[in-house]
């Protein structure tokens, strides 16, 4: 525990009259371990606990399937901190002037880590001017991402071999602690409070049948781990085999600590389990490591290596056989009815299973002018559309598809040594009729 806690700023006069958890990164109150530590700083100080979140209408690229689900989630939240008789605020608005008001009369601020780069520039500009001390709380990996390396990896190889000799010791069961200090009477923060104006009072189905929150990211594990963890090897586009879980880590409705716990705990270890535990803790927190370390993860300049820069570059004025607009290609506008259900399978529902997103990009870098402008436009749909957008992983995945944490392959036209996919691969592993069918346009 101690390694995932940070105190990035002291204050000497200690005058505070309350503890306040500026929640950001993880949506929820089950394994939590930024809202534990404010509840053990809350009852060791004997001051009352405010969680507050802060909703920024100019988040970038965010669309209206993004804030429902994330309002449902806030929704769960302050319905599961209530019944811990904990105090939920929710602002809206310029988040500095609204941080840096409500803890005037804070004696300790706790706050998410985060990883990329625009929310870790939010909170530097609270942290000049914030008046208490600051503790820094790491919940959304297993292993926490300086403890694994102090560097950029390579690959997942390099990255495995060092999370492996650590992690067991980071598998364990978080004891809640119990919230115990009385609210004061006149309580001046209540005022501040908007969320009757924004939270759902009802929750609706969304996009792709998702509904926001750490109850339903729950319901979900339970659902997986009990019908279909079992079958995991043979996910794919033409089944519903995966978890589906994405969506729940990206706003931190659930904890990857739970979710790997649940996992060890369901039954006897098998090969399924293995390759989920390697997409989960080892894909997902190399993703982290990458954002984390490297500031260009989302400039094409910086999102792989100097081999596959130099291949593309060799092959920029091979002959494509089609080149399309992005106009065309999220219309769904193309020759390949494979590559067209997977537009409109992200469209309509903000998901897309992980072989098809490969494919999707790789084709993406096949069908445009130049590598640079297949990447801005494959990064340009993925935070638009993906409920996971905008998420460590998805820029790792998107750069991925140009040979990041991947090596070269067989010399070819347009991709030179990049992996190159086609969609005989896709008949040779999946029914993509089935696929077609459902998604197809």
């Amino acid at each position: 525990m101690e390694e995932r806690i940070k105190k990035i700023k002291s204050n000497e006069i200690g005058n505070g009259k309350y503890i306040l958890y500026w929640m950001q990164e993880s949506q929820r109150t089950r394994y939590n371990f930024a809202l534990e530590e404010a509840i053990r700083i809350s009852n060791q100080k004997q001051q009352p606990l405010y969680v507050v979140f802060n909703l920024m209408s100019n988040y970038p690229q965010a669309q209206k399937r993004h804030f429902e689900f994330m309002l449902q989630g806030l929704k769960n939240v302050e319905y599961n901190l209530e019944r811990k008789k904990i105090r939920f605020i929710l602002l809206e608005g310029n988040f500095k002037e609204n941080i840096l008001k409500i803890s005037k009369e804070a004696s300790v601020v706790v706050w998410d880590k985060s990883y990329l780069k625009f929310q870790i520039e939010n909170k530097k500009i609270i942290l000049n001017e914030i008046e208490c001390d600051v503790y820094e709380v790491e919940s959304n990996v297993l292993v926490p991402v300086e403890v694994v390396s102090m560097k950029e990896e390579y690959s997942a190889k390099t990255f495995r071999d060092k999370y492996n000799r650590i992690k067991d010791k980071y598998i364990v069961r978080i004891e809640e602690e119990k919230y115990s200090v009385e609210y004061p009477l006149k309580d001046k923060l209540n005022e501040m409070n908007r969320s009757d104006r924004y939270l759902p009072k009802n929750f609706e189905v969304l996009d792709g049948g998702f509904i926001g929150g750490e109850d339903e990211a729950l319901k979900r594990l339970e659902n997986f781990l009990e019908l279909k963890l079992k079958f995991y090897l043979e996910k794919g586009p033409d089944n519903e085999k995966y978890s589906k879980l994405s969506p729940y880590l990206h706003f931190g409705n659930i904890s990857p600590l739970q979710i790997c716990m649940k996992v060890i705990e369901s039954s006897k270890f098998t090969e399924c389990q293995e390759s989920f535990l390697e997409e989960l803790l080892i894909r997902r927190e190399l993703a982290i490591n990458f954002v984390y370390y490297n500031k260009n993860y989302d400039k094409w300049d910086g999102i792989t290596y100097g081999w596959a820069y130099e291949t593309l570059k060799k092959h920029l004025l091979d002959k494509r056989d089609y080149i399309y607009s992005q106009e065309k290609l999220e219309a769904c506008d193309t020759h390949d009815k494979y590559w067209n259900s997977c537009q409109s399978q992200m469209v309509e529902t903000g998901y897309m299973d992980g072989y098809m997103r490969m494919y999707w990009c790789k084709k993406i870098l096949e069908w445009s002018e130049t590598p640079q402008r297949a990447y801005e436009i494959a990064i340009d749909l993925n935070n638009k559309y993906f409920y996971d957008g905008r998420d460590p992983s998805s820029y790792t995945g998107v750069a991925w598809c140009f040979g990041k944490h991947d090596r070269a392959w067989k010399e070819r036209a347009i991709f030179g040594k990049v992996r190159y996919m086609n969609s005989n691969g896709l008949e040779r592993k999946f029914e993509m009729e089935t696929y077609v069918k459902k998604y197809g346009r």
